[in-house]
């Protein structure tokens, strides 16, 4: 496996950032920051093995701090949303900044995803660790207690990628972990209407009007959000126009004994394949990208021209006592796990 470390640029405060980068002998190219711990960048080989950016970043760290629509970040202290951005722990109510209508969203602006994060490289034959992390003091953004974060990316020459969330506090708190990436197997050279998706789920998350969960979790067979086989994205959105924003309830077990999600574009032959913990996996056919962000290779970002699938706890889970909890207390230790496996297939 070939690694380079190169300076990434400078923060406003005068801190630099690093760039990690990640070449297996099968082909994959991979590349993080310690800003954010975002994966600025992957490329991964096709059927005729032609490499080409299969997500979406931006090569300078000025584009990341301008801000963006969290593009390969590292969200927390809560992924996805949080009604009203309050909860309420022991009797005592937390007050979390609201940027997403009514909503907490993804941590708040200034999230896991703008913090410059320790590192360390470890080397072994077969793969490479890079091990962030990150001490989250008491109260920032709301959330009580001092956290202690560490997200691990495993880089397999197999063209795999582990990502292991770790967290740690001195108060009781709520933690909801995730990765958030968009991806485009064809390399952007068409929008993701024409990928085939498959989620492990029967069920996806009611929400309101504010993209809230009602508790109510809904059968997808029949419904335009049934993936349950692989299904043409294009196909089930031409009956949901405002695209997909929705958790599933994923039937795939903790043990990652069961792939959470598979996504595949025939004309180039890739697959990207998801395993997790994590009982939601949030899709989202990226409906708010309109054009305005230019990022790898000039292209611009539009409207379902790449998909997330963010392997995470419920949305809104803190309020919701039905939900599987993410009450992290100083007796416990946060552990989450997700891969992302990168290959080839011919249908």
């Amino acid at each position: 496996m070939i690694i380079n470390t190169i300076p990434f640029g400078k923060l406003p405060d005068g801190r630099e950032a690093k760039l990690f980068s990640f070449k297996t002998s099968n082909g994959l190219s991979v590349s993080i920051s310690n800003y954010g711990g975002i994966i600025t960048s992957i490329k991964a080989p096709d059927k005729h093995g032609s490499p080409d950016e299969i997500c979406a970043g931006f090569s300078s760290i000025n584009d990341y701090i301008k801000g963006h629509p969290h593009f390969g970040v590292v969200v927390g202290r809560y992924a996805n949303r949080i009604a009203k951005g309050r909860f309420t722990i022991n009797g005592q109510t937390y007050t979390l900044p609201i940027n997403n209508g009514p909503n907490h969203l993804h941590g708040g602006d200034n999230g896991f995803h703008t913090k410059l994060w320790d590192y360390k490289i470890e080397k072994h034959k077969a793969f490479t660790s890079l091990i962030l992390s990150y001490k989250s003091p008491h109260l920032e953004a709301g959330y009580p207690g001092n956290l202690i974060v560490t997200i691990t990316y495993i880089i397999y020459n197999e063209n795999k990628i582990n990502i292991k969330f770790k967290a740690q506090t001195d108060a009781p708190t709520h933690v909801n972990l995730t990765s958030h990436s968009y991806f485009n197997l064809s390399g952007f050279k068409e929008d993701i209407l024409k990928h085939k998706l498959k989620v492990n789920a029967t069920k996806y998350l009611e929400v309101d009007k504010n993209q809230i969960p009602t508790g109510q979790m809904i059968p997808v067979k029949n419904t335009p959000f049934d993936f349950c086989e692989l299904t043409n994205i294009g196909d089930n959105l031409s009956e949901i126009p405002e695209g997909i924003d929705h958790c599933y309830v994923l039937n795939s077990s903790d043990e990652m004994s069961q792939a959470a999600a598979m996504l595949y574009h025939k004309a180039s032959g890739r697959t990207l394949t998801i395993f997790c913990t994590q009982p939601g996996l949030q899709v989202y056919t990226a409906n708010a990208l309109d054009g305005s962000l230019t990022g790898h290779n000039n292209t611009p970002y539009h409207k379902h021209s790449a998909i997330c699938l963010e392997m995470q706890h419920f949305p809104d889970t803190p309020n919701k006592s039905s939900f599987p909890t993410t009450l992290l207390t100083p007796e416990s230790t946060y552990e989450e796990n997700a891969s992302l496996i990168f290959g080839l297939k011919e249908w």
